[in-house]
């Protein structure tokens, strides 16, 4: 059998965009999870699906259901390096999406988190989906989830009380 060249008619879109994050890579880390994000991102719902420690971890697998991004999304933890990467392959009806978020330490006091996603469509109405995906979209998201993080990592950690 001869090789030939892959062929492929389906779109795809890549995007990037760093954060700067006031605190250690080591405080945000750990809120890179599904279940964590309930604490600093308001609009944040997802089913955990498969959780052997009830956080994120390697083969975690949740879903989310946003009508905007296509219905029910299923996510999957692919790469879990603590206080330097996580990854994410990420699938729904319309695209399969690969999110990968790299951790950067500036000093102990902030990190830089670098957001990618590579977006392809798994059909026409995916091309459709994929094609209407704008950088500035991405961007503005991006900024959202930043002054999130940094809002919530700026409060007072409260008190544990006894009973």
């Amino acid at each position: 059998m001869r090789y030939q060249e892959p062929k492929t008619d389906r779109s795809r879109r890549r995007f990037e965009r760093r954060q700067e994050i006031d605190a250690a890579a080591d405080v945000v880390f750990p809120l890179l999870c599904p279940v964590r994000e309930y604490d600093w991102i308001p609009e944040w719902d997802c089913r955990l699906v498969y959780t052997e420690s009830g956080l994120a971890e390697p083969g975690c697998i949740f879903q989310t259901d946003r009508e905007v991004d296509g219905g029910i999304d299923t996510w999957v933890i692919s790469r879990h390096e603590p206080d330097r990467h996580v990854a994410f392959v990420r699938i729904n009806a319309l695209r399969a999406m690969q999110y990968d978020i790299r951790l950067e330490p500036i000093d102990g006091n902030s990190t830089i988190l670098v957001w990618t996603q590579v977006i392809t469509s798994l059909s026409e109405a995916g091309d459709r989906h994929v094609e209407a995906l704008r950088e500035e979209d991405f961007a503005n998201v991006i900024a959202k989830l930043e002054t999130l993080m940094n809002d919530f990592l700026s409060q007072p950690i409260p008190a544990v009380t006894g009973s």
